[in-house]
């Protein structure tokens, strides 16, 4: 059956999201329909709105989520009606490349390089006043229903609270994995987090976790410094209290550089920053912030000769389909904290008003 129900809309960038009634198919060979019921706001689905990610519209946007499924289409044996779930941006096919090596994270059939908006077969499944609707990263979830392929669904612990949980799927993974899983921080290792959104206070929580001894937390709103400082920041530091540049700053103050940074903004002049306060030969520096489009990177290459690693890290270097269950059940066992992260909770409707607050850094 055809679900007629509400989703946020958006019809051209730049422009608020409308709430339209949308019909969405029902799941095809393969795939899952699954009742939405909590969502997260992420910086990424911001870029669309202003241009800095490119994808055709109209669309509805979202990839940060919890659900139940509704029904499932034929040949579908990983989940069934009723499951709780968790959407993954980044599928999990198990075949492609980078599936097969233990290395990788970033499955061939995930839709992040090539951007259609649409399903594999070339379709969406969404429809507004008789017009084909975008999807977004394969999962959609400013909606409430959404159809996913079955490699980007997780099914996870049944008790899990939902509107908790969602952040799973895209935000503290990326920062928890970030520390963890791509830069690998160890035991007594200095860290610097550049920008303290809900991504940057996962990366700190993820150098915590690794044993860091000093976690340097770097933004320009002090606001976020308490919460950066309760979740295991040992210092924070606001650029425009110096009058030299942040990486200098941090060079002196860890007396040669720090072993890992991680620039979770998605600025082009903070990823060179992060990269030159690592220590010259040894340092490992991590981009986690989604970069803009069409910027380069301009940097004295002896940054890199000296010996220091330049990394990229999505969804926090984990096997999506196999990490999400885990990582839940982590959180079940109060192995990390999620509250922290969640600062407000509006009905999705205003969901307007929760892209305002996240413009304004609350």
């Amino acid at each position: 059956q055809v679900i007629k129900c509400k989703a946020a809309v958006l019809w051209e960038a730049k422009k608020p999201f409308s709430i339209e009634e949308v019909e969405v198919a029902p799941p095809k060979e393969h795939e899952v329909r699954i009742k939405v019921v909590a969502t997260g706001i992420c910086r990424s689905d911001d870029h669309v709105i202003t241009g800095a990610l490119v994808m055709p519209f109209p669309i509805i946007l979202g990839h940060e989520a919890a659900g139940v499924v509704e029904s499932v289409g034929q040949g579908v044996t990983s989940v069934k009606p009723g499951d709780k779930v968790i959407p993954l941006f980044i599928t999990q096919c198990g075949e492609c490349k980078s599936c097969l090596s233990t290395k990788g994270n970033l499955c061939s059939k995930t839709d992040l390089g090539i951007r259609t908006g649409l399903m594999p077969d070339g379709t969406t499944r969404f429809t507004c006043k008789g017009k084909p609707i975008y999807q977004f990263f394969g999962t959609s979830t400013f909606t409430e229903y959404t159809v996913l392929q079955e490699t980007a669904v997780a099914k996870i612990d049944s008790a899990a609270p939902l509107e908790k949980v969602c952040l799973i799927g895209c935000g503290f993974s990326t920062g928890y994995g970030a520390a963890l899983q791509t830069a690998k921080v160890e035991p007594g290792s200095t860290c610097a987090i550049f920008g303290l959104g809900g991504v940057g206070l996962s990366v700190v929580m993820g150098c915590k976790a690794a044993g860091a001894s000093r976690i340097i937390a770097v933004d320009i709103n002090k606001d976020k410094f308490a919460k950066a400082k309760e979740l295991g920041a040992t210092d924070c530091i606001d650029p425009k209290d110096f009058d030299k540049p942040i990486h200098e700053v941090l060079v002196e103050m860890t007396g040669g550089g720090v072993d890992y940074s991680f620039e979770v903004i998605g600025r082009t002049d903070t990823m060179t920053a992060a990269l030159a306060c690592c220590q010259h030969n040894y340092g490992v520096s991590v981009i986690v912030g989604a970069p803009p489009a069409a910027q380069k990177i301009t940097f004295d290459p002896m940054l890199l000769f000296t010996g220091r690693s330049w990394k990229g890290c999505i969804f926090g270097g984990w096997k999506s389909k196999d990490a999400v269950p885990k990582l839940v059940a982590d959180y079940m066992k109060k192995k990390f904290v999620l509250e922290p992260l969640i600062t407000h909770t509006l009905p999705w409707t205003k969901i307007n008003e929760g892209f305002d607050l996240l413009r304004a850094g609350k």
